[in-house]
């Protein structure tokens, strides 16, 4: 193994929240922190100098493309995808495990759902708490790889909404488990958002402060209310930008916050 840091602070100089890894796991805790400092990735690798390097998935997405013995074929469904324009040439790499991953940048109009079992055997990894091991790491002796020096494109519009549908495909219900409720509770209309979204067009932004203010009287932490909230903007067939989700959160946060400290 070689020491890695010289690759590590180059991705954060690049814009890239680089993790230490020891195999394919975290060697911090870092859900809803700030990306690591050059001065910081330089101390963890020098107390952990074969320390692996993964980026977590906060400005960019990975469409992971893997095949497993005895199941789906992700490359096969990614050959016979039936939009192959929207899969437009991007950075991509080979893993360790002998995937393919592509890699592509957010878009600002419309928000990324993380998607597991987007296809047979293709997931999207995109939650700004998850990460993907890159190049020039390597695993149980073997190497993930740069396949190109293409830049990272931000991704078509029609492949987000293409990996934003069919959410409900996905749950496969049968008719005889819907249950006619005459009274549902404020808790059960929150959770019920997550999933189906923020509604129409015109009330995205009054849906989404109303349902981080149900939270946030719950006593849910402000920043689990974040995730949740840009979790139900993702389930919205027209979201709101990330930054404008993000937006009206943060002052439902704040609102919270000085009610609180005028009733102590």
């Amino acid at each position: 193994m070689r020491n890695l840091v010289n690759y590590a602070v180059r991705y954060a100089k690049a814009g890239f929240s680089v993790l230490p890894m020891i195999g394919k796991k975290p060697m911090i805790k870092f859900a809803d922190q700030p990306a690591l400092t050059i001065d910081q990735i330089q101390s963890y690798w020098r107390s952990h100098p074969y320390a692996q390097l993964a980026l977590r998935t906060t400005n960019f997405f990975v469409i992971d493309i893997d095949e497993h013995p005895g199941g789906a074929d992700g490359f096969k469904s990614i050959a016979d995808y039936p939009n192959p324009e929207y899969l437009r040439d991007t950075l991509s790499q080979t893993t360790a495990g002998g995937g393919r991953q592509l890699f592509y940048l957010k878009r600002d109009d419309c928000a990324i759902q993380q998607r597991i079992g987007w296809l047979p055997g293709v997931d999207v990894k995109a939650h700004v708490n998850n990460y993907v091991m890159v190049a020039p790491s390597e695993r149980n002796g073997k190497l993930y790889q740069w396949e190109n020096h293409n830049p990272i494109v931000t991704a078509p519009r029609e492949l987000v909404q293409a990996i934003n549908a069919n959410r409900d495909d996905t749950v496969g219900l049968s008719t005889d488990l819907n249950i006619d409720y005459t009274e549902k509770s404020g808790t059960a209309t929150l959770f019920e958002t997550i999933v189906d979204g923020l509604g129409a067009t015109g009330g995205r932004n009054n849906a989404l402060a109303s349902f981080a203010g149900g939270l946030l009287f719950r006593g849910v932490d402000p920043r689990a209310v974040i995730q949740l909230g840009l979790l139900a903007n993702a389930n919205t067939d027209d979201s709101l930008t990330q930054r404008e989700a993000k937006t009206t959160i943060e002052s439902m946060i704040k609102k919270e916050i000085r009610r609180r400290e005028a009733n102590q």
